[in-house]
């Protein structure tokens, strides 16, 4: 049974007046307080002060605009919601399919692992596998040098701008020429393999002979070593000869020497041995010149002195034959000539004693 179907007593009314204020009761219930707020003054009056609440508490400024005045908040939050609405609109997207995922993912949570692995992998590609893919590979042109194994023709301007890195020489068994490997840094580094059989391993090996000033002593020593097998080449000769007139360094010129030894009897290399010794400041090149004049007059060189045999007790009448030189070439009289003046004059006693020791083994001089 409700309150209003009886007569309202201010109890009733009071705690529905609230509710009135606010405009939450119905009409009947409406209608029935304010006929009891026309006959009670103290109900009419608790009415005014529920208002008065009301006004205020309106007045007042609310939490949410002393945060977000402008509305921003607002704002964000419904571009958020469309952003979000928009994505769940749109169709997902499927990840392509990745073989080595797994290894990324497995990368990321275990880095000091990963660097481990990298670096270890990376020193067994660097020295197994690079030199292991170009010995199955050698026609492989993607490095920096290039092999060349026929030589190309190299001009002169190449020639000039070139510089050896490194040479290797093999000797081959018996009298063929042994092979060569240079190393050239030009332009276009290349590496240059093959015998002085080669017309342009010849050239380059002796333009480095020729051109001593611009390689160092043990690239030209190295040049001169696998020249020496084919001194009967005239290009070649000519080379060692150069080398053994100009060239700057002592050992370099006495190489020169050594590798002419088996073209020493040829009237042009016996012109250099001479020019060696009268010209030569170095006493080790004076000396190998003796040796292979010596040599070239056909007696074998030896340091230790000639001894004349004692004559026989009974001689044979009939003359004998000795291999010495004929003493009447002009050619063999200036190699005397030229001992005969290193014998009394040279400054170094070694030189001395082996031209004196060279002038027995050639035979009776004429010219002193």
């Amino acid at each position: 049974m409700s309150v209003f179907e009886h007569h309202l007593s201010c109890k009733d009314v009071a705690p529905l007046l609230v509710f009135y204020v606010c405009d939450e009761v119905s009409e009947k219930e409406r209608k029935q307080i304010e006929a009891h707020l026309a006959n009670c003054a103290a109900c009419s009056a608790q009415v005014v002060e529920e208002r008065e609440l009301q006004e205020v508490m309106i007045a007042g400024l609310q939490p949410a605009d002393a945060l977000d005045s402008a509305g921003i908040l607002l704002a964000q939050c419904r571009s958020e919601l469309a952003e979000t609405l928009d994505d769940l609109s749109a169709p997902p997207v499927r990840e392509s399919w990745r073989p080595l995922g797994w290894l990324r993912r497995w990368m990321a949570l275990r880095p000091v692992w990963s660097g481990t692995a990298l670096v270890f992998f990376g020193i067994l590609f660097g020295t197994q596998l690079v030199p292991w893919l170009q010995s199955i590979n050698p026609n492989n042109t993607s490095g920096q040098a290039v092999n060349v194994m026929a030589g190309p023709k190299l001009s002169d301007e190449q020639l000039s701008k070139m510089a050896v890195a490194a040479i290797n020489f093999s000797p081959a068994s018996g009298s063929a020429p042994g092979t060569v490997q240079l190393q050239l840094s030009a332009e276009q580094p290349l590496v240059l393999s093959g015998n002085i059989d080669d017309s342009d391993m010849r050239r380059v090996l002796t333009y480095v002979v020729e051109n001593g000033d611009r390689f160092e002593a043990g690239v030209r020593i190295d040049c001169l070593d696998a020249l020496k097998a084919g001194v009967a080449n005239q290009q070649i000769r000519r080379a060692l000869m150069a080398a053994a007139r100009k060239d700057q360094n002592p050992a370099v010129r006495m190489k020169a020497l050594e590798s002419l030894r088996d073209a020493a009897a040829d009237d042009a290399v016996r012109q250099v041995l001479l020019e060696s010794l009268e010209e030569d400041g170095n006493p080790g090149v004076r000396v190998e010149a003796v040796n292979l004049l010596v040599r070239s007059l056909g007696h074998t060189p030896s340091d230790t002195p000639v001894v004349a045999p004692e004559p026989p007790e009974n001689p044979d009448p009939s003359p004998s034959v000795q291999a010495a030189p004929a003493v009447n070439d002009p050619s063999v009289q200036r190699v005397i000539h030229v001992l005969g003046q290193l014998q009394r004059r040279d400054p170094s006693r070694y030189v001395r004693l082996r031209s004196a020791a060279a002038l027995r083994q050639i035979g009776p001089r004429d010219v002193q």
